[in-house]
């Protein structure tokens, strides 16, 4: 007895392949200029009311730090530290954020260990 696939299956499974190539190659290429164009992106973020700012590239690196002179308190440095904390983590947070939704579009929510 012969086994039967349904129809639409069994013919063209070589193009059907290539084409599945193709997609998979197309996506790889999309996911890399992606990848790109987020590295050279730039993420600010403040703490404090604007006393302290700080801004991070897409590659999770700290490109500046920016104090309002006022807050600079020799008397109470580690809220000064703390300030500087919560603004980069929360633009490092920003990066992260975009990085995931930018590649979960390109991936179609799948998630792709190793791509990103």
């Amino acid at each position: 007895m012969k086994a039967r696939l349904p129809q639409g299956y069994g013919s063209g499974g070589a193009s059907n392949l290539q084409q599945l190539a193709r997609q998979a190659q197309k996506m790889q290429e999309d996911m890399a200029a992606a990848q790109e164009a987020l590295e050279a992106k730039e993420y600010t973020a403040a703490a404090g009311g604007e006393a302290v700012r700080a801004t991070v590239t897409g590659k999770m690196e700290v490109r500046a730090i920016e104090i309002k002179p006022e807050v600079v308190d020799p008397e109470d440095v580690e809220m000064l530290a703390d300030l500087v904390m919560a603004a980069v983590n929360e633009a490092l947070r920003a990066a992260a954020q975009d990085r995931d939704d930018t590649m979960a579009k390109l991936s179609g929510g799948f998630n792709l260990p190793g791509m990103f």
